[in-house]
């Protein structure tokens, strides 16, 4: 199975691994709506959700810039509707929409704690939410949400308090909108990686460049997230998916080609985020 033709909705996307999401599956010939921010270019990011669409075009895939915030639901409506009109319908929803926010519970503005809270877990639901009719309508569908199992150690639930839940809350989100239409068909799981993803993110808030050297290309994720996607929705439904187990269950087990320094990743570097 391949993802040509299909049409995946993904929240954000301009940049990053919703783009490396993206441009793996423009490279079948895929329709991808992305419903994103930024419509001009960041002072510290690059990219936008309009040279976004441009590099899809360029892999083989339409691609359809949708200007909004997942936090509106006038924007998550218009985007629905928007790329029914465009493609047909909507084969895959892909929650890749997220506000990170490592800060310590004493130290986190309340504004940072609802924008986590609004983008991660309400985005993820109603961007879902608002999809499902049209997803109960497709050949293959599937929701799948960026963001890690649940591990209630004290460990990660102790490390960044408002960053936890809402990662979470995008967990449980997806787990509870599998059990609700897996009689529907609909697929529904979540894809986190063992390691760091060499991201804008991580380099601005984890450490800088010796971060981004021992973290992995977004390719990484992209590849895992192909391979669920590309899966019969009704083989596999409800998990909280670890991108390295379905590379393996795929037999790709020499990870050294994600590397972004070659050469330079060492696994003993990497945290397990929220899994360990």
């Amino acid at each position: 199975m391949t993802l040509a033709g299909k049409t995946i909705l993904m929240s954000g996307g301009s940049r990053g691994i919703g783009l490396a999401i993206a441009l793996r599956a423009a490279a079948d010939g895929a329709n991808i709506a992305m419903l994103a921010k930024t419509d001009t270019p960041h002072p510290r990011l690059e990219g936008t959700v309009h040279t976004a669409a441009e590099a899809i075009r360029a892999a083989g895939g339409q691609a359809l810039p949708i200007v909004g915030d997942v936090r509106n639901d006038s924007d998550i409506t218009a985007a629905v509707l928007t790329t029914q009109g465009e493609f047909g319908g909507i084969d895959i929803v892909v929650n890749n929409a997220s506000v990170i926010d490592l800060s310590r519970s004493t130290d986190l503005e309340a504004k940072k704690y609802d924008l986590m809270q609004d983008v991660n877990v309400r985005g993820t639901f109603m961007l879902s939410r608002a999809a499902v009719p049209l997803l109960q309508e497709a050949e293959n569908p599937h929701i799948l949400s960026l963001s890690p199992p649940l591990n209630i150690t004290p460990k990660w639930l102790g490390a960044h308090t408002g960053y936890t839940l809402a990662k979470y809350g995008m967990t449980m989100v997806t787990l509870g909108l599998a059990a609700e239409f897996a009689d529907a068909g609909i697929a529904a799981n979540t894809l986190w990686p063992r390691t760091t993803i060499a991201t804008a993110a991580v380099q601005n808030l984890l450490g800088g460049d010796r971060v981004m050297a021992v973290s992995r290309t977004p390719d990484i994720y992209a590849d895992a997230a192909y391979a669920v996607l590309t899966k019969p929705s009704r083989s596999r439904t409800g998990q909280t998916l670890i991108v390295e187990d379905v590379l393996a269950e795929k037999g790709v087990t020499d990870l050294s080609t994600y590397a972004a320094v070659p050469g330079t990743p060492d696994d003993r570097l990497f945290p397990d985020i929220f899994l360990d």
